[in-house]
């Protein structure tokens, strides 16, 4: 059993609890025990280094020092908003203090943004060796959003322009990932409450997109793109006279349908566009759990 240090985020504890679910489920059943930091907060999100730079370091500072009192290497983190202001925390720290080595009593667990940590080789074996139900048949895109990968000098992704983490998964889980040009593209992320009409657009491009490349579902690892695409897509449509239809998966929800868990339904049936129906029509759900 590995243990990791865990940091869920806000949003994670209300709007995203399906994410959660799917999180702690597929975790337990890969042997990866997931410990909450203690008494964490919120990281500041998208309003703290608009408002105040010192409160969007600190913020997220407090969680890495409270994080580092469990002593685990690693820390999984589902949001890529939150996993960016952590790195952007420790760029931070590093600017500082540039020295080889860290200055003792500062040294933090590896961050992983959730998708890529899941889509590392050993993970995939464990991954592929639960497998009950091949997803085939099932051609998605998969969308990353525009924080877990860049910049790439707080992130250290490689491939930032073309991040793979979540193909790799849903290949391995025996459905077809569609590439596609959008896939680090901004879903509006919170416009969509500051200023709904360009936050819309935002929406609106990205769906075309992924309907013009024959996408059936969009397989995502950001509560913040999933409820942006989820949620305002019969606002869409009712603006446009578009028609989409188009479910927005968690890549943690797919894993749990593709080695037919019985929760899966259950998480699945929380999206404001059902997924089900496209399941049931492909043979890959006995009906909801």
């Amino acid at each position: 059993m590995m243990k990791a240090t865990y940091y869920p985020g806000c949003s994670l504890e209300g709007v995203a609890r399906d994410y959660a679910d799917s999180i702690k489920c597929v975790c337990a059943l890969m042997d990866v025990e997931l410990q909450e930091i203690p008494d964490w907060n919120c990281c500041g999100a998208t309003a703290a280094h608009s408002i105040n730079r010192r409160a969007s370091i600190e913020l997220p500072r407090r969680n890495l020092r409270l994080a580092r009192t469990l002593g685990n290497p690693d820390m999984l983190v589902p949001c890529p908003l939150c996993f960016n202001r952590l790195k952007t925390a420790v760029h931070d720290l590093e600017l500082r203090n540039p020295c080889s080595e860290p200055p003792q009593g500062l040294e933090f667990p590896k961050i992983w943004d959730l998708a890529a940590f899941f889509a590392t080789d050993e993970k995939l074996e464990k991954i592929a060796s639960r497998v009950q139900k091949r997803l085939e048949g099932l051609s998605v895109v998969s969308y990353y959003g525009c924080m877990a990968s860049r910049p790439p000098y707080i992130t250290g992704a490689p491939d930032y322009e073309n991040p793979l983490s979540l193909d790799k998964i849903v290949k391995t889980l025996g459905a077809t990932p569609i590439d596609w040009p959008y896939k680090t593209d901004c879903c509006g992320a919170s416009l969509i409450v500051s200023m709904p009409g360009a936050g819309l657009k935002m929406v609106e491009k990205l769906l075309d997109m992924a309907r013009r490349f024959g996408a059936e579902a969009v397989v995502v690892s950001c509560q913040m793109c999933q409820g942006n695409l989820d949620m305002y897509q019969d606002r869409i449509e009712a603006d446009t006279g578009k028609h989409y239809g188009l479910p927005i998966i968690y890549f943690t929800e797919l894993i749990g349908l593709a080695w037919r868990l019985a929760e899966a339904g259950g998480w699945l049936s929380r999206h404001f566009i059902d997924p089900v129906p496209l399941l049931l029509r492909k043979g890959l759900m006995a009906g909801r759990g």
